[in-house]
């Protein structure tokens, strides 16, 4: 499957509102802490999802065990869990999350049988990338520090 494009990374990222974050870490040095922890920055609002944790507060939220028990307010998913254990999150979220719009699949998760179900359910669908790298590509915060992104503005920032 072809990876998204420019326009429809920024445009999943511009409309996401309430992101659950699956699989997030308690420890500050875990690559699932800090994104989540930099896209509440960012003024999402983040619930975090770990039945290790379940119960205990994250970025303001209380831990999840299951995406079941998440705020139907949901609409992104973002999975930090192996590949293989993707189609049963993606059919717990399309069961559970009714205004579920996107599942983002992070730095080496695919699944092309999860993709293939979220997307006939006309959910949007990315893997194999980060929304935080994304965020800092697209919205312009890699250029300030001279990385070239492969997005082309007009921005003087």
């Amino acid at each position: 499957m072809t990876p998204p494009d420019h326009a429809q990374l920024k445009r999943i990222l511009q409309r996401a509102r309430v992101i659950a974050v699956v699989g997030v870490s308690a420890n500050p040095v875990r690559p699932s802490y800090f994104v989540a922890r930099y896209l509440k920055l960012k003024g999402y609002r983040i619930i975090p999802v770990n039945p290790g944790l379940a119960g205990q507060s994250l970025f303001g939220e209380t831990v999840r065990g299951s995406l079941a028990e998440c705020p139907p307010q949901v609409d992104m998913v973002d999975i930090f869990r192996r590949s293989e254990h993707v189609p049963p999150l993606v059919n717990e979220a399309l069961a559970s999350l009714p205004q579920l719009r996107t599942v983002w699949m992070q730095i080496g998760v695919q699944n092309a049988q999860a993709a293939e179900t979220a997307r006939a359910r006309g959910v949007d669908v990315v893997e194999n990338l980060c929304p935080k790298m994304e965020y800092q590509r697209l919205f312009g915060e890699l250029r300030m520090g001279g990385i070239n992104t492969g997005v082309i503005s007009s921005r003087l920032d």
